[in-house]
Order: structure tokens, then sequence, then C-alpha cells
């Protein structure tokens, strides 16, 4: 008995984390249907007004002719009449109370409804940039952590040995011009998170070598004057100007005109990898963004 009411708890805080992982969906699928439901609500309340308004005049008509004779008498020659003004005033009151009070009650659902449903997307939203924000602060931490890790390497070892590291390059012999050489070879693989090849998976490629590299070149140095200018680039823009696919990585790191790293952006174009894009041997190339990092906290 001990053992099934253990593995019913551990099912029910299960099914309770996927439920708070998911709340911020939830809530904001509530919150449009609650918009929705609050709107038909409100259309046919205002179907069910008319006769409502028909009976509020009605009954204002008739207090206000009844009001009309007695005032009349009151002041006729024949007739002495105590006219009391106040209670006048509160049959008036009355009228407009209850005339207001089946509106608001014929109006309630759909306010109610209205309001949790603003309620529901709230929460959705503050949920949301919570979480965004603490990711934001938890990326920025690893990166901070993985830069200081390769400045320390790069002291140890020197800078262009570090790189070689990161980049898993190599010594090989090749001919070049008819002569046997020797090569650094650098493996495509070992790039950045945010390298992209810019390919036939581009929008924006074309067969012609030529034009790909005029078209980096400018994009990037477009990128340069923005960040100039406006002080940040997220990745994300880069990689739309490009025709490249977004990432969520994307949207949180880039480049800052005054942050802690290069304050300039380079797609790579010109590494050492690429020498036969930029002979124009090559229509396509590997760029490896030089990020500063998350940015999102830091503008």
């Amino acid at each position: 008995m001990k053992l099934i009411s253990e593995k019913l708890g551990q099912t029910l805080n299960r099914e309770l984390l996927k439920l708070k992982a998911s709340s911020p969906k939830l809530l904001f699928g509530i919150g449009i249907a609650g918009v929705i439901t609050s709107t038909v609500l409100a259309c046919r309340a205002t179907i069910k007004l008319g006769p409502v308004l028909d009976d509020f005049k009605e009954e204002l008509d008739l207090v206000k002719k009844e009001q009309a004779e007695i005032n009349a008498l009151s002041h006729s020659a024949t007739t002495t009449l105590v006219v009391d003004r106040s209670q006048q005033a509160k049959d008036l009151t009355y009228v407009y109370v209850k005339g207001t009070a089946k509106i608001a009650r014929l109006y309630a659902p759909a306010v109610l409804v209205g309001v949790g449903s603003i309620a529901a997307l709230t929460a959705s939203h503050t949920t949301l940039t919570r979480r965004n924000a603490s990711l934001a602060a938890g990326f920025s931490a690893l990166q901070a952590a993985y830069d200081a890790y390769r400045q320390r390497v790069r002291e140890e070892l020197g800078e262009e040995k570090e790189l070689d590291i990161y980049q898993n390059a190599r010594i090989e012999k090749r001919t070049v011009d008819g002569k046997v050489q020797n090569v650094k070879v650098v493996d495509p693989t070992k790039h950045s998170p945010y390298a992209r090849f810019f390919d036939e998976s581009s929008t924006e490629w074309q067969k012609q070598a030529e034009y790909n590299k005029l078209f980096l070149t400018s994009q990037q140095n477009y990128f340069n004057h923005l960040l100039h200018a406006r002080g940040h680039v997220f990745l994300n823009e880069v990689y739309d100007n490009l025709g490249l696919e977004r990432s969520s990585e994307g949207q949180v790191v880039g480049w800052l005109r005054d942050g802690d790293g290069d304050c300039y952006i380079d797609f790579g174009i010109f590494d050492v990898n690429s020498s036969r894009f930029v002979n124009n041997l090559e229509r396509s190339i590997l760029l490896d963004f030089n990020v500063d990092g998350p940015i999102l906290n830091k503008i």
C-alpha cells in the first residue's frame, strides 16, 4: 500500500511539473478562448438589450408623468397639495438604479469572462518574460565561464595555438601551383554553434561566386554601420538578411558597440579556411560569426 501511494505521488508530481512547464501555452490558449467567448456573450447581451431599455424608458416615463401630474395639481388654485420633492427624487433614483442593475446583470458574464481572459494572457506573458530573463542570465554566465576558460588557454599557449586547438587545425602537404607546400587545414566542424553555411539553402545565394563574395562583404559592412549607429545587433537580424534560418540562440546573442567583445562584426569571410571562396574558386562558405555573447540583458 505504501509503495502504491509513493508511485501515485511520484506520478502526480511529474504531471504537475509538466503542467507547470506548459503553463504559458495553456494560459495563452485559455486567454484567447476567453476573449472569443466574452465577445460572443457581449453580442448575445446586446441582442437582449433592446427590451431592457424599452422597459427602463417606460418606467422612467411613467414616473415623470406622475410627477408632472402632481406638480400640476399642486399649482391649481382649487387644490392644496404638499409635494414631497425628496420622494420624487427617490422615485427617479430607484428607476435609474433598477435599470442600471438589469443592464449590468445582462453584461456581467461577458465582463467576468473578459477580465479572466486578460488575467490569463497577462499571466502567460509574465511567466514567459521571467523564464526568458532566467535563460538569458544562465546563458550569460555559461558564456562568461567559457570565454574565461579560452582566455586562460590563450595566456598559457598563445592566441594562435589556442585557435588551432579550437578549430582542430593541422598541417598537411598539398600541391599549390605545382609545388608541394605545408598548408594549415582547419576542421570545418570545429566552429562555434552560431556558424552557418552560406550555400544553396540560403535564399540570397547565387551561382556566381563573385556575387556571393560581394553580397556577404556588403552585408558585413552594413551591419557594422548599424552597430555603430544603433549600438547593438542581434544574430538573428544577420541571419534574416543572409537568408538563413533563425535560431533560438540568435534572439539572445549578438554584438554591442561598447561591450566587452570585439565591438565590430566579422562574418569570418577572410578566415584561413576560406581562401578558395575569397579567390572566387568556390561559391559557398562556412560563416563563423564573432558574436560578443548574450546581449539581451545588457542593452
